[in-house]
């Protein structure tokens, strides 16, 4: 399954949507800004629910996108880890925002009881 969208986008919302979009992406830029340097197998247990098929298929097109930085090295068993580059950093700072805003309506929601 490759993933061909790049452009043309209608605004900068759209462009940087298009390499988000994916319930996991978001997700898989918090766990690697929190901790840092990261094997497959940390990311799979910091993101409970995911399944490999996904979060390999995320992983993958985040690194076609430049924003994570996969790193092999040749040793048996093989280690491969995974980070942030200069790119998934900045993106990471621009969605604060969006998650303090998150964060806000969690707490409108439980206040209002429409959440537990």
């Amino acid at each position: 399954m490759e993933r061909k969208r790049r452009g043309p986008y209608i605004c900068g919302i759209d462009a940087a949507m298009d390499v988000v979009s994916g319930k996991w992406k978001s997700l898989i830029l918090w766990e690697l800004n929190n901790y840092g340097v990261r094997r497959f197998g940390e990311l799979k247990k910091g993101l409970p629910g995911v399944s490999e098929k996904m979060l390999v298929q995320h992983l993958r097109e985040m690194e076609e996108d430049e924003l994570v930085h996969r790193e092999v090295y040749r040793e048996v068993p093989p280690r491969v880890e995974y980070s942030l580059t200069v790119h998934g950093k900045s993106l990471n700072a621009a969605l604060g925002s969006l998650g303090d805003w998150g964060t806000e309506r969690q707490q409108r929601l439980r206040l209002s009881g429409a959440v537990e």
